[in-house]
C-alpha cells in the first residue's frame, strides 16, 4: 500500500491529504452494512442521486446575475462588468453557465466543497475552471490567514496555489476554512440504502425463492453434487423459473434457512432509507418523488414552497456571499456591485403562478404596486413600453381615506348642555 501511495504521490507520500485522496478514489470508506461509500457508489443510490441532482439544478436553473447599486439606490444589471457574461452564460470555453453551476452543485451535494481555478489575465476573471474536489486538498498557511490549495492535475503532478487562484466554495464547516464531508456523515444510511438494494436485487436474481439445504440421502460424490447444484441452478433459480414446484427424489427434503422478502420487510426498510438519505441530504422527499399518497394539492404546494425557502435559499445565499468575497474584488464592492440569484426563474414553467406573481406585482387585489410594466416584460424578454408603462401603476380599489366631518363649534359643550 505505502508503495502504490508514493508512486502516486511522490511528493507527498505521507501526507493525510494524499491518503484521503487515496481511499476516496479507490473505495477506502466502507459503512457497517458492508458497502463503500463513495460519490461514485452514492450516485448508484436512486435517492442519494436524486438528492444531488435537486440541488444541483436548483442552483443551475434558476438565472445568476451582477447588479450595481448605484448611488441613488436604484439596481441595475452590471452588463459592463467583466464577470457577468462569466457568472451568467460562459464560464469556460467548454461549459454553459447551466452546466459549470451544475457541477458546482453536485460537488456541493456530494463533497461538501466545490473549487474553481479562477484564470485571471491582466487582473481580471476570464475564466472559472472547475476542479474536481478529491484533487484537491487544502490546509492553513503558517500564518494561520491564508489557505494553502495543492491540486493533482490530469499528468499526476501536484501544484500549490494561494486563494488568491482558487475559489473555494465551502459547505458546513466546523473550523471556517475546511468543509464537513457530506458522504463521511452520511456513510451509513446511504450505505444501508445500497445494500438494501443489493439484497432484493439478489432476491429477484434467485427468483425471490429463499435459499436453503437441499438434503438427500447417501453420500454425493463431487460430481454427483455438482450436477446436483447445476441442476438446481437452471430449473428452479432465477425470474423464468419463479413459482415452479421443486420435483425432489431419493427421499430429498428441502429446508428453508433464509427469510423471504415479506419477512425481512425490505419494502418497508427501502421506504425508511429515502426519508434518511434525503434527511441527511437536506431535501423533502417530496422533490426526490416520495411523497404521502393522502396529500392534497394546496399541502403539496406548499411543501414546494418550503423547499425554496429552506433546502435552495441557503444554497443561493451561500454561492451570493462566497462570490461576493472570493470572486469580486474590494473595487467591486466599493462600486455597489453583487451576485444574486433570481429566483422568480422557478416561476419559468408555471403560466398560472406566473401570472399570478405578475398581477399582484402591479398592484392587483388593492395592495400597493412594486413593479412596473417595463419591468414584468423585461422579465418577460419582451421590450420596454417607455411612458406610463415605466411607472409605477396606483391600485384604483385602495380604500380611500374617509371624508373629514364638520368642524366642532368650541363653545358647543354637549356636557353643559345635559346639565
Amino acid at each position: 500500500m505505502g508503495f502504490i501511495v508514493g508512486a502516486l504521490f511522490p511528493r507527498k507520500a505521507a501526507d493525510d491529504g494524499s491518503l484521503k485522496l487515496f481511499r476516496e478514489i479507490f473505495g477506502g470508506r466502507l459503512s457497517k452494512a458492508g458497502e463503500a461509500v463513495t460519490w461514485k457508489s452514492a450516485l448508484r443510490c436512486a435517492t442519494a442521486l436524486a438528492c444531488a441532482r435537486v440541488i444541483a439544478h436548483g442552483l443551475a436553473q434558476v438565472p445568476l446575475k451582477l447588479f450595481e447599486e448605484r448611488a441613488d439606490g436604484s439596481k441595475h444589471p452590471a452588463r459592463e462588468h467583466a464577470l457577468y457574461r462569466v457568472l451568467y452564460r460562459k464560464p469556460n470555453p467548454w461549459q454553459t453557465s447551466f452546466e459549470f453551476r451544475e457541477t458546482i452543485g453536485l460537488h456541493l451535494a456530494l463533497a461538501g466543497r466545490a473549487y474553481c481555478f479562477k484564470t485571471i489575465v491582466s487582473g481580471v476573471i476570464r475564466e472559472l475552471i472547475p476542479l474536481e474536489p478529491g484533487s484537491v486538498t487544502t490546509r492553513l498557511a503558517p500564518d494561520g490567514i491564508d489557505v494553502i490549495y495543492t491540486v493533482v492535475g490530469h499528468d499526476g503532478k501536484t501544484r500549490e496555489f494561494s486563494s488568491g487562484l482558487i475559489w473555494h466554495i465551502k459547505g458546513a464547516s466546523w473550523n471556517g476554512w475546511e468543509a464537513l464531508d457530506p458522504l463521511d456523515l452520511a456513510r451509513e444510511s446511504i450505505g444501508l440504502s445500497i445494500a438494501t438494494e443489493a439484497s432484493h436485487a439478489g432476491l429477484h436474481r434467485n427468483g425471490v425463492r429463499p435459499t436453503g439445504v437441499y438434503s438427500v440421502e447417501g453420500t454425493l460424490n463431487p460430481q454427483q453434487y455438482k450436477d446436483l447444484r447445476q441442476f438446481l441452478a437452471e430449473n428452479y433459480a432465477g425470474e423464468k423459473n419463479g413459482g415452479l414446484p421443486m420435483i425432489v427424489d431419493r427421499a430429498a427434503k428441502w429446508l428453508s434457512t433464509a427469510m423471504t422478502g415479506v419477512d425481512a420487510q425490505h419494502l418497508e426498510t427501502r421506504r425508511y432509507q429515502v426519508e434518511e438519505v434525503c434527511r441527511s441530504m437536506g431535501v423533502m422527499p417530496l422533490m426526490v418523488y416520495s411523497g404521502d399518497k393522502t396529500q392534497a394539492f394546496a399541502s403539496v404546494e406548499a411543501l414546494f414552497q418550503a423547499h425554496v425557502t429552506f433546502t435552495m435559499a441557503a444554497w443561493w445565499e451561500r454561492l451570493e456571499q462566497s462570490i461576493d468575497c472570493n470572486v469580486l474584488t474590494e473595487k467591486d464592492a466599493e462600486q455597489g456591485i453583487y451576485a444574486k440569484f433570481i429566483g422568480s426563474g422557478l416561476l419559468r414553467g408555471s403560466t398560472k403562478d406566473r401570472g399570478d406573481y405578475f398581477s399582484k406585482a402591479l398592484g392587483a387585489g388593492g395592495s400597493p404596486a412594486w413593479m412596473t410594466q417595463d419591468e414584468v416584460r423585461g422579465l418577460e424578454e419582451l421590450n420596454p413600453m417607455g411612458g406610463d408603462a415605466a411607472k409605477l401603476p396606483v391600485a384604483s380599489n385602495l380604500p380611500k381615506p374617509p371624508a373629514p366631518g364638520p368642524n366642532p363649534d368650541p363653545n358647543d359643550d354637549p356636557a353643559g348642555a345635559s346639565a
